[in-house]
């Protein structure tokens, strides 16, 4: 997502002819978006995306599991049934 930004920043940065980017080349101007589309291959492909995706399912699960003990009053109690 750092890389997408960065793209348009200097994207509207060179179209609007500001700064040192008005002098840089397309190509360089441009390269963000190329390196955004590897990193979302990359993530894809590796399985950090679908990983990044359980943590968080995850942890929505135990803050409601958390939640319905602290409501029922029984968050710090260990007792097996």
């Amino acid at each position: 997502m750092y890389f997408l930004g960065l793209g348009l920043i200097l994207l509207v940065m060179k179209y609007l002819e500001m700064g040192p980017v008005a002098a840089w080349s397309w190509p360089i101007v441009l390269a963000p978006f190329g390196l955004a589309v590897a990193w979302w291959a990359w993530a894809d492909a590796s399985g950090y995306t679908k990983k990044k995706a359980m943590q968080k399912d995850e942890a929505r699960r135990q803050a409601r599991i958390d939640r319905n003990r602290a409501a029922v009053g029984t968050l710090n109690s260990k007792k097996r049934r």
